[in-house]
């Protein structure tokens, strides 16, 4: 696959920069494609279950605005929308190492290079040294990714490995740009009691899952088996966690070529829940109707039946907050019911597109998967605790 188009013009860094070419290969998954841009309502209020026995998908898309009505949902569904603003996302793309030049202050720089997966530094203004380079959460094969906070930079620079090579960057201002507006539900949206944010609720811009006119990564959808936890590795404390779901979605769509944002949900410090991944034009977020999950990118080589819900922030030496937490738990609960899934169990992941195969916890932290410290030290420790919260 290709670049996807973004519907802002893309600015070339100078000091011999030039635009990103050619396509990054994402990890192995597949998608089948629906309807419409539109989006669309609820999950929610769905009634207590016993046992193991599952939420229906109908149940499941009922619409929870408080009221307990129940009824609709807020795309296709009909229900009420009102225009809200978001800015659009801007972008700089450059190629190899050096210096890097914007005409806009970014809040990111992405970047994705071949090599060593720590092959690649990058340091911004006032910087004493270059910071190495991790990866973060997203993974890729034959070499290193890694989105950076840039701190409202104009300027930074890039040093790579005598072995590096295709290194690319680009500097994403989520925050700043020019304004689209985006019919929003009227009512709020909630996951049984945990408030959830639809794609225009948080400014998702649609076209960028598209390529000439195409679907860049068509929908595919398989049973749900396991759920796996991830986090961003994005500052904490984060002032404006919608700019950055932006970012990141700018991040997964464009500079790693998947198409859309790789995650499922995604969960920020104060609790909310943000809807990830397109999944279609039914009012079911992360599932068709007959309760399917749709292919996400989130575990690379695992992705197909994988749910994805990623904390925003870093959970190395600090744990979520209570809220995000709580959410997360709310969430996870929500869902094993929706599947009959016991979130404390273990099973043998089949992966339905190649049959590969791997024992892991049903729910799960992204190192299960992969090499790869995400969620972080402090969050794959407390997962034991949130298992047994999700199961009663």
């Amino acid at each position: 696959m290709s670049q996807p188009p973004t519907p802002t013009s893309t600015p070339t860094p100078s000091s011999g920069s030039s635009p990103v070419p050619g396509p990054i290969p994402a990890p192995t998954s597949d998608h089948r494609r629906k309807r419409s841009l539109s989006r669309r309502g609820a999950i929610g209020a769905g009634v207590a279950v016993a046992g193991a026995a599952a939420l229906t998908p109908a149940v499941f898309a009922a619409t929870d605005s408080g009221s307990g009505s129940g009824s609709g949902g807020n795309g296709s569904g009909g229900s009420a929308t009102t225009r809200e603003q978001f800015p659009a996302t801007r972008s700089a793309a450059a190629t190899g190492t050096g210096t890097a030049t914007t005409s806009f202050a970014a809040s990111y720089v992405a970047l994705r290079w071949s090599g060593a997966q720590h092959g690649a530094a990058i340091r911004f203004p006032g910087d004493s040294a270059f910071q190495q380079l991790s990866g973060g959460c997203a993974t890729v094969d034959g070499g290193g990714t890694a989105l950076v906070a840039a701190g409202n930079a104009k300027t930074y620079e890039v040093t790579a490995d005598s072995g590096t090579t295709e290194v690319r960057s680009l500097a994403i201002d989520p925050a700043r740009g020019p304004a689209r507006t985006f019919q929003v539900p009227s009512e709020p949206t909630r996951v049984r009691g945990v408030r959830y944010l639809s794609r225009p609720a948080w400014g998702a811009d649609e076209s960028k899952r598209y390529k000439n006119g195409q679907v860049n990564s068509p929908e595919k959808y398989y049973a749900l088996q396991t759920i796996t936890v991830h986090h961003t590795d994005t500052p904490n404390n984060d002032p404006d966690p919608a700019a950055t779901v932006r970012g990141i979605y700018e991040y997964h769509a464009v500079t790693l070529d998947w198409g859309d944002i790789g995650y499922h949900f995604l969960i920020d410090e104060a609790g909310t829940v943000y809807e990830g991944r397109y999944s279609g034009d039914d009012p079911i977020p992360a599932f068709d109707t007959d309760g399917d999950l749709v292919t996400a990118f989130h575990t690379a080589g695992f992705n197909s039946g994988n749910l994805g819900i990623a904390l925003i922030g870093t959970l190395v030496d600090q744990g979520p907050t209570d809220a995000a937490k709580a959410s997360l738990i709310r969430l996870i609960k929500v869902i094993s019911r929706f599947k009959g899934l016991d979130p404390t169990g273990r099973t043998t992941f089949v992966n339905p597109v190649n049959g590969v195969t791997k024992d892991v916890n049903t729910v799960s932290g992204h190192r299960d998967w992969l090499q790869t410290d995400c969620p972080g030290r402090t969050m794959y420790d407390l997962l034991g605790e949130v298992r047994t919260a999700a199961a009663r």
